[in-house]
């Protein structure tokens, strides 16, 4: 994977620099941006050719680089992710009224929570909203030049992290949506906004407990 190079010192640095770029990706918590891999190999490095090398070296391997949002990580490869799952681990699913919501946030994106209310046709609880930050997938955008100036709320890197997309045009289309079940048979939740009502109906969160 390494190019050929006729001057044995500059094999031998390339080699180190791919051997600190693996370091530094390996050692990190969260992806890591070409701007911060650059400040650490240095300004002549050409930080996107070496990523590019590393993903192809671990392409066959249990453990892959790939890119997520703006960032790069390795993650594990995607086709052993079954065997890995333990039976006894148990997740908490999150409610109907979540699943929608970060749906709405993730397709209609920047999107206010009135704009979310409108689609979902009910109102949505603060402790929606709440669960999503703490998962870390959700964040507050810029506010709307607009009467009142509402928040907007937009989809963070690590949603796309957490989900295996590499940017927001990786998100999977209505009918894969309607066959996992994330979707009901409601047009306003596919954003046909034509019939939905002028104001929310009353609360009917799911319980998130």
């Amino acid at each position: 994977m390494i190019e050929v190079v006729k001057d044995p010192e500059r094999v031998e640095a390339k080699i180190q620099k791919l051997r600190l770029l693996e370091a530094l990706l390996f050692a990190s918590a969260e992806p890591l941006d070409e701007e911060v891999l650059g400040g650490r190999l240095g300004s002549d490095v050409d930080v996107r050719t070496l990523l590019d090398e590393l993903r192809q070296h671990y392409a066959p391997r249990g453990v892959n680089l790939v890119r997520t949002g703006g960032g790069w990580a390795f993650r594990t490869a995607h086709d052993l992710a079954p065997l890995l799952r333990l039976e006894e681990e148990v997740s908490k699913k999150l409610s109907r009224a979540a699943i929608e919501t970060l749906a709405i946030i993730a397709y209609h994106q920047p999107v206010t929570r009135g704009e979310i209310e409108q689609i979902r046709g009910v109102a949505t609880s603060k402790g929606t909203l709440d669960i999503l930050m703490e998962h870390g997938w959700i964040r507050p955008g810029k506010r709307r030049e607009t009467p009142g100036r509402p928040l907007t709320w937009i989809t963070t890197d690590h949603f796309l992290d957490h989900f295996g997309l590499e940017n927001l045009r990786d998100l999977p289309g209505v009918e894969d949506l309607r066959a996992a079940g994330l979707l009901d048979s409601r047009p306003v939740l596919y954003g046909v906004s034509a019939g939905a009502p002028e104001a929310p109906a009353a609360d009917e969160e799911e319980s998130e407990d």
